[in-house]
């Protein structure tokens, strides 16, 4: 029987996915003079699980990696070698190898080669030269490792091992072939007593054979010797790596030959493996986790495509529609008359209501997805640069849309770059300003109402105003001395402005701020800056928690009605004939509260006939973006809602001034305003201040 394994391959390249990220967060937070020994276990497992599921599909390059990765910790976790920081560089580097090795067998990109052998000779050399250096300290082993007597490696550095085992299921030997086959040359017998006997020549040592089976049964019922002649011996068919063009790819028996299972340990010896030491982990790269009793414990959750949730979510978009035109219709209703009807519209309406919200839940994810990203590369950028950065973040599993989930990553990397190359001075320079060496940055995220706020922090220098206001005149930009320290940070997102004096690889071309600005104003978000000389600067951004759904104000001007979304309101009112003026070359302004504020025309926006075009007998509604207000004046406001959200561009074409599109109660399709770039158009924005 022929199985498409293709079927099975997503599983593994998730869950080896997981695994890595897992890996290297842990590596990241190992303190190298005092490693906790659940982290070292863990990261063991991380690579012993990729190992398995690699073998089983006969990815042999991620196979002999994972193998010399995992033989290496193996060691450290057992005490027979400390844990310096080359070792850690050597497994973040094998990481990045394996991630490499992943996207070419899932993706067909290119594996640089010889950054596969480079890592697998660093490996190999680490782990021969602490094998040499103190084989004296090795843990204590058990009775079966003590059997062997003084090894003698050949002219390769090889050992030969005879391993017999006690009587166990043909399944179990298969098993433990396939994984003793990936540590060296093998051979097999059986005795008359109907006991398997292998015969493994290897560089590794006898603890790794061991821990290995130990997976499958009691290691002090193995009998181990060194060297020996097999009697007869043959060769293992499939114990070794499964070669590529097995239609079993290693897991599966073929029709007539039977192959070995290398996952197939029995649940005995998975929960016996489980409940034993570390060297007896569970290794089904299916499974994630175990209970501390050795029973497995169920997923609590489950993979689903992304485009099965956006259906859902427009489905429910849909209902929420359709909710609003029962709602619409059954208000003309006589209440006395149809009283049980209007009880059970306003039931669907909850129930609508919370559908809904339970539906846009599932879109929502941890910020700890963008934020496990940077530590990584915080420590990376940190080590070329000459500094030393504690990298903290808080609020992790905070939650966003997905969608704005992938859009903030290139934003967020490049404002993490920024402080520790511009923000953070260099140790020398921190100790004669009175600070600790190792500098701050902090990474947190927090609900703030309908948003969710994102805060880069760092206790570097700060940013410099003259030097900022030095570089804008230089390139012609408006500014002037008398200008608000907000308004003077602003200018660092002026495209291709940049106050560094020498371009690096790091930064320094002027790329970039601009782009985190445009990208964030895009999602419907804003930036802002604070910053104290000497003390550090902190960026916030805040975002709407999801694009897909938002609460607007409902207004009308002639007969068509605008969707105002609500995050950019602040009041609305009706002026005073005396608080409008008319600015010679600048257009009409508003007074409110003492503050003239530019008054945008709706009507001429979009070349529509209104009811009044006096802004005395209309209403203005007071906006405010990016730290700037304005008043749009309508005729009337209709009233607030929950909308959901449509593109415009993919059903019809983009539209200025215009962000989306919904459907209203009465089937109506009405315009999302972009608020944003109706205050960014307004040629009253770019004049100078008023003043009466």
């Amino acid at each position: 029987m022929t199985i498409d394994m293709s079927q099975f391959y997503q599983v593994f390249f998730d869950e080896a996915d997981e695994l890595l990220a897992e890996m290297e967060k842990l590596l990241l937070a190992l303190d190298v003079n005092a490693p906790d020994s659940e982290d070292l276990n863990a990261i063991f497992r991380a690579a012993h699980s990729i190992k398995g599921g690699a073998a089983t599909f006969a990815f042999n390059d991620i196979t002999e990696v994972t193998h010399m990765l995992e033989s290496l910790l193996d060691r450290i976790r057992k005490g027979e070698m400390a844990l310096t920081p080359e070792h850690v560089d050597a497994f973040l580097v094998a990481k990045d190898v394996l991630t490499m090795q992943m996207d070419g067998h899932h993706h067909g990109s290119s594996v640089d080669q010889d950054a596969v052998d480079s890592v697998c000779q660093r490996l190999k050399a680490l782990s021969q030269g602490i094998v040499a250096d103190a084989p004296a300290a090795a843990a204590p082993v058990s009775a079966a490792a003590e059997a062997v007597a003084a090894p003698v490696a050949d002219a390769d550095g090889n050992y030969r091992f005879r391993i017999e085992l006690p009587e166990v299921p043909q399944k179990d030997i298969d098993a433990l072939a396939a994984e003793l086959g990936l540590l060296g040359t093998i051979t097999q017998e059986t005795l008359a007593d109907k006991h398997a006997v292998f015969m493994l020549t290897t560089s590794e040592s006898q603890d790794t054979i061991v821990a290995i089976c130990s997976f499958v049964l009691d290691p002090d019922d193995l009998k181990i010797t060194y060297g020996g002649a097999p009697a007869a011996p043959q060769a293992v068919g499939a114990a070794v790596s499964p070669p590529a063009e097995d239609p079993g790819y290693g897991i599966f028996e073929p029709e007539k030959a039977p192959s070995a299972a290398p996952q197939a340990a029995p649940p005995a010896a998975d929960q016996a493996a489980a409940s034993a030491a570390p060297a007896g982990e569970a290794k089904n790269w299916g499974r994630r986790a175990t209970d501390k009793e050795g029973g497995s414990q169920e997923s609590s959750s489950i993979r689903v495509g992304v485009e099965k949730v956006d259906q859902l979510i427009n489905l429910v978009g849909e209902l929420v529609i359709t909710q609003a035109m029962i709602e619409q219709r059954i208000a003309a209703l006589d209440p006395l008359h149809h009283e049980r009807l209007l009880n059970s519209a306003s039931q669907l309406a909850r129930n609508t209501r919370d559908l809904q919200e339970a539906v846009m839940s599932i879109r929502m994810m941890p910020m700890d997805y963008v934020f496990s990203r940077f530590p990584r590369m915080v420590r990376d950028l940190a080590g070329k640069l000459g500094k030393k950065v504690e990298f903290v973040t808080r609020g992790a599993a905070t939650e966003l849309d997905k969608g704005l989930i992938e859009r903030i990553v290139d934003p967020l990397t490049h404002l993490v770059r920024n402080s520790v190359d511009h923000g953070i001075e260099l140790p020398e320079k921190r100790r004669d300003s009175g600070k600790s060496e190792t500098g701050k940055l902090i990474l947190s995220a927090a609900h703030q109402g309908g948003n969710i706020v994102i805060e880069v922090s760092d206790d570097g220098g700060g940013l410099n105003r003259d030097r900022i206001l030095a570089k804008a005149k230089q390139q012609g930009l408006p500014v002037s001395d008398s200008m608000p320290d907000s308004d003077v940070w602003q200018l660092i997102f002026a495209p291709g402005f940049s106050t560094a004096e020498v371009v690096t690889d790091v930064s320094g071309r002027g790329v970039g701020m601009d782009v985190v600005k445009r990208n964030i104003t895009a999602m419907g978000g804003t930036v802002d800056i604070r910053s104290t000389p000497g003390s550090g600067t902190t960026i916030a951004i805040s975002l709407p928690l999801t694009l897909a759904i938002l609460d607007g104000m409902s207004v009308k001007v002639g007969e068509e009605i605008y969707i105002l979304p609500l995050g950019y309101v602040i009041e609305s009112l009706q002026p005073a004939a005396v608080d409008v003026k008319e600015v010679a070359g600048q257009g009409k302004v508003v007074k409110v509260r003492e503050e003239y504020l530019p008054l945008i025309p709706l009507y001429q926006i979009f070349a529509i006939e209104p009811r009044f075009e006096d802004p005395s007998q209309g209403i203005i509604v007071i906006l405010e973006t990016d730290g700037k207000k304005a008043a749009l004046l309508v005729d009337s406001l209709v009233g607030q809602q929950q909308v959901v959200v449509k593109n415009l561009e993919s059903n019809f074409r983009k539209v200025a001034g215009i962000s989306g599109a919904t459907i209203l109660g009465d089937g109506g399709v009405s315009l999302i305003l972009d608020v944003s770039a109706l205050l960014r158009s307004s040629r009253q924005l770019n004049a100078d201040p008023v003043f009466f």
